[in-house]
């Protein structure tokens, strides 16, 4: 494992909400350099430096990220003294089996306590996460070994549900290393996967006993020049009811293609209107790191 340090753009957007510098682990996969974490800690990264447990420090590039999953993908421009990890089956895990937490910092045991769906406020949705107890700390891109100290899976959050959503169990989520398996060639050639990309329209929601709310709207993003607002709540999409969260990425995103117009019946002042937000690629909001 590795230390992975990022320093954003000036002009960053994601900069309000994940700061102008982070913090957190990368897996180095292979003899090559390359390096597996999550893709928060380096989206719109100026600089990217790797460091090892003998203190030594590495600059890195930037290889790619997966909306889609979230992992992100980095290189190393020097050879880096670690053991590169193998992958292991992620779908072969089970609940209460005991498993490694593998950071920068140090290694924690924890149990797999559920493994469902992970719905993210940020227009994001996983079929199905690894949620581990208990909670540990620097999750951000942390390796999830199993016995044989094959991984799992990659850090991602804190969570205070581990257990289910009834529950009051802090844990942590892990993404499942089988979703980068068909990815990891598309993320090397390319940068991103090579699937049509999903419609985005930039807003935060929270779901309230069924209830989608937008609690925050991406600057100068689609929903914005839409003229979407904090404390709407969108009740439907295209003139289908949503139940929750999931169920309006999951409309959402079958609208079509990124750059779809997208119709939203949407609650406000005690009345529904319809409000088209013309869509894009989530990759076009965050800006790239120039080049001269």
């Amino acid at each position: 494992m590795v230390k992975v340090r990022s320093k954003a753009l000036a002009n960053a957007r994601s900069m309000r909400t994940l700061g102008p510098q982070r913090e957190g682990t990368g897996v180095v996969i292979d003899s090559e350099g390359l390096v597996l974490t999550i893709g928060y800690l380096i989206v719109e990264a100026e600089t990217v430096e790797l460091s090892t447990t003998d203190g030594r420090a590495v600059p890195a590039t930037v290889v790619g990220y997966d909306y889609g999953t979230g992992f992100g993908l980095l290189k190393a421009l020097r050879p880096l003294p670690v053991k590169p990890v193998q992958f292991g089956q992620s779908a072969g895990i089970s609940e209460r089996e005991l498993v490694l937490i593998v950071g920068f910092d140090g290694v924690a045991p924890a149990y797999v306590v559920s493994r469902r769906p992970f719905v993210g406020y940020w227009e994001y949705l996983l079929d199905e996460a690894i949620y581990t107890a208990p909670a540990t700390v620097n999750w951000s891109g942390a390796a999830l070994l199993n016995r044989e100290g094959k991984l799992l899976g990659i850090g991602s959050l804190v969570v205070g549900d581990a257990m289910g959503t009834r529950t009051q169990v802090p844990g942590n989520m892990f993404v499942p290393i089988d979703l980068l398996k068909p990815l990891l060639g598309d993320l090397i050639a390319t940068g991103k996967s090579s699937a049509r990309p999903r419609p985005w329209i930039g807003i935060n929601t929270q779901e309230v006993q069924g209830n989608v709310i937008v609690m925050r709207v991406s600057p100068e993003g689609p929903a914005e020049d839409a003229s979407i607002r904090t404390g709407d709540v969108i009740v439907g999409v295209g003139g289908q009811q949503i139940t929750g969260q999931a169920d309006f990425y999951t409309r959402l995103w079958k609208t079509g293609d990124a750059g779809v117009d997208v119709p939203l019946e949407v609650l406000r002042a005690g009345r529904v209107e319809t409000i088209t937000v013309k869509s894009i690629d989530r990759d076009r909001y965050f800006r790239p790191k120039p080049t001269y």
